[in-house]
């Protein structure tokens, strides 16, 4: 059996001096633990309570709680036994046909006890190629019987209609930054941490909606001193900060582009981000910049531009580099 074919592990007590990975020990294991999805989470609770669940899809970004809900709502139904109910595959490791028609129709066809149907969680379904989807379709047909499926995908646009036609579909936004905040501070008083209100605002920042980099982030911060303060989280998470970001624009729509391309240079030599991070951030940023309407949409349309030709395979640095140049020009 190979390592992706193997079943999770049974959770273990901690072994005293060893780290625990803070996604995994704080990964919610009920619905009404998980944060931020109120619309949603009420909706999978009557499922399970009503003993009715459908085949089910969850899309939406990394990190805003797809899988932690799958878990979950096998957990609530099938208890202790929900290891033996519930498989889980990633598509993006095993996209063939294959997986498909061998293990999926061999966990669907396997006896069991006690339970009317067993799940199948298909993670990142969105990897799996069109032929794998048409199995999977006549798959789900075939055994809508006993088996429910849960499939996850970051764009469901990419998952054929007649699976999206044969699921529920959830769309997991996002995570506002009250959820972020309140997990971020249950688990610092649970570690005995002292984190500052901004470190936990720049934690909040760096995560950008996603739960597992505000955990991480707090955990890598955690062993660097003795408070998680803003320059400890910036520092660690690699991340600029939102006046360095808007310091930078500033001086290119200015007109100054030799001091524009110095804080890019900083951005990317010193601080280590990435061209894609820098975008990002510009991007998350740019209507809190104190910029006039115009200088934004420009600088919008400047960003699209550099994005799609980065994507395309172009330099990253030089890519950035012509974008402020292309605002310092407009305003010479």
């Amino acid at each position: 059996m190979s390592e992706a074919d193997a079943e999770p592990a049974e959770p273990t007590e901690p072994t005293p001096g060893r780290t625990e990975v803070w996604i995994e020990k704080y990964r919610p294991q009920r619905l009404d633990e998980i944060k931020g999805h109120e619309d949603i989470v009420p909706r999978l609770q009557r499922y399970v309570t009503q003993d009715d669940l459908p085949h089910l899809m969850f899309a939406g970004p990394a990190g805003t709680g797809k899988t932690t809900s799958a878990t979950a709502i096998a957990r609530e139904v099938y208890g202790d036994d929900w290891r033996e109910n519930f498989l889980e595959l990633n598509a993006s490791d095993q996209r063939g046909i294959d997986v498909v028609r061998d293990r999926i129709k061999d966990f669907a066809r396997s006896s069991f006890g006690g339970y009317d149907h067993r799940i199948i969680f298909l993670d990142e379904a969105d990897a799996l190629t069109s032929d794998a989807q048409s199995a999977l379709r006549r798959t789900m047909e075939q055994f809508s019987n006993n088996t429910r499926f849960i499939l996850s995908c970051n764009y469901s646009s990419q998952i054929i209609d007649p699976i999206q036609s044969r699921c529920a579909v959830f769309r997991f936004t996002e995570l506002g930054e009250t959820a972020i905040e309140a997990q971020v501070r249950d688990i610092a008083d649970n570690e005995g941490i002292e984190v500052t209100d901004d470190g936990v605002d720049a934690l909040v920042y760096a995560a950008d909606g996603d739960m597992r980099k505000a955990i991480n982030g707090l955990q890598a911060a955690a062993v660097m001193g003795e408070v998680v303060d803003e320059e400890t989280v910036f520092a660690i998470t690699s991340t600029a900060r939102p006046e360095e970001v808007e310091a930078m624009v500033e001086h290119a729509i200015d007109g100054d582009f030799t001091a524009a391309r110095a804080a890019l240079e900083e951005l990317l030599t010193d601080r280590g981000l990435a061209g894609g991070d820098v975008i990002d951030q510009l991007h998350r940023s740019a209507w809190t910049f104190d910029i006039p309407e115009q200088a934004t949409v420009r600088l919008l349309e400047r960003l699209g531009e550099a994005d799609y030709r980065i994507t395309e395979g172009a330099n990253e640095r030089l890519q950035l580099e012509a974008l402020l140049a292309s605002l310092a020009l407009e305003n010479e």
